[in-house]
């Protein structure tokens, strides 16, 4: 199997173009074509990671953060990001990120601190906008079940967990055929009715252009007659965050003795208690101060994140509950995340998860 193909795994479970556009995901280094002698899953690509991946014969390492995000005028060694990025190249390891598409995922990073949380009633904290389009088609009767196929093996009609969604508005048309013209149906300057159907279904932007070729290459007429409209709607099964309930509200103290213990941390930082009991619960996995004013809007009683800067605090209003969990604490499920879903589909050779500590923040106690 080949570096290409495994990221065609990857990308068939985590949809790369609905990264931030700041962001930098996909293959950063690595020649596609070469086959995959092992896949080393991590948080962070540093060089003790590409090292670790030499030593146990993975040439691929799959990374949530990229090593590489902001441009390279030069590699020379002269800091973290060079040294990684040198030693990977010079023992042929490839390094594929997966960053923000995984954090706007349904199933990626905030799912997975609410499945460890015991969330329920899961919902996106902050839904994509202007994500959604919409197409009508026009087409003959006859074939309007076969244009339906095609556009649904290319992506489109994909509502939340529901695809194949789509209507069917039954109409005549007419049309003209003009000298040049090379028509289905009827004759050149003569206007003609047709029985067609308007083909309507809904589906994310960046799925546009396979969606149109597909939608070409089955439809029977010379000109195809349709419409794309972007939508306010928001994607409400993408975006950042996540938010859920408890099956049972718990105290303020219990709650931030509970989260850290699943996060496993020493210390929290939090905002003053409201003397509220906890039940509603936002998450946003890395730094998240941007989503404390989806967290009020949502209602919830308590906010976790990482990054949170002094003045963040005071957007609690004793509204919410707060809480700083680190950056790296609140991502900590998603290598393991990783490694679930290229196991489930890789049998030929070892997905492996890194040993190596890349978290760069330090507590002394």
């Amino acid at each position: 199997m080949t570096i290409k193909e495994v990221i065609s795994i990857i990308e068939k479970q985590i949809a790369m173009p609905q990264a931030e556009d700041f962001d930098n995901v996909g293959l950063l280094c690595g020649i596609p074509s070469r086959n995959v002698s092992g896949v080393l899953v991590c948080h962070d690509a540093l060089e003790n990671v590409v090292e670790e991946a030499i030593t146990r014969n993975c040439n691929l390492v799959v990374c949530f953060h990229p090593i590489i995000f902001s441009g390279l005028k030069s590699l020379t060694g002269k800091n973290y990001v060079e040294r990684a990025v040198l030693k990977a190249i010079e023992n042929k390891v490839a390094i594929y990120a997966i960053h923000t598409a995984f954090d706007n995922d349904y199933s990626g990073v905030n799912a997975g601190i609410c499945n460890a949380l015991g969330l329920k009633n899961l919902k996106i904290l902050q839904p994509k906008k202007n994500n959604l389009k919409q197409l009508n088609v026009y087409v003959p009767s006859d074939y309007s079940e076969q244009l339906k196929e095609a556009l649904f093996s290319a992506g489109a009609g994909n509502i939340g967990f529901y695809d194949e969604c789509s209507f069917k508005t039954e109409g005549n048309g007419t049309f003209r055929p003009v000298e040049g013209s090379n028509p289905f149906s009827g004759q050149q300057n003569v206007r003609e009715n047709a029985d067609e159907n308007m083909i309507s279904v809904i589906f994310e932007g960046y799925k546009q252009h396979q969606i149109i070729t597909a939608m070409k290459e089955v439809h029977p007429y010379e000109e195809v007659a349709y419409q794309i409209y972007s939508l306010d709607n928001e994607n409400q099964y993408s975006g950042l965050g996540m938010y859920g309930e408890f099956d049972q509200e718990m105290d303020e103290k219990d709650f931030l003795r509970f989260i850290k213990d699943k996060f496993n941390v020493k210390v929290i930082k939090h905002s003053d208690f409201t003397d509220k009991k906890i039940k509603r619960v936002g998450v946003l996995g890395g730094s998240g101060a941007s989503g404390i004013k989806s967290a009020l809007a949502k209602k919830c009683d308590a906010y976790i994140t990482g990054d949170l800067k002094y003045h963040d605090y005071f957007q609690a209003e004793s509204k919410i509950l707060l809480c700083d969990v680190g950056h790296y604490e609140s991502e900590q499920w998603v290598a393991q995340q990783l490694f679930e879903i290229l196991s489930q589909k890789i049998s030929t050779f070892a997905i492996l998860n890194s040993s190596e500590k890349t978290n760069p923040v330090n507590y002394f106690l």
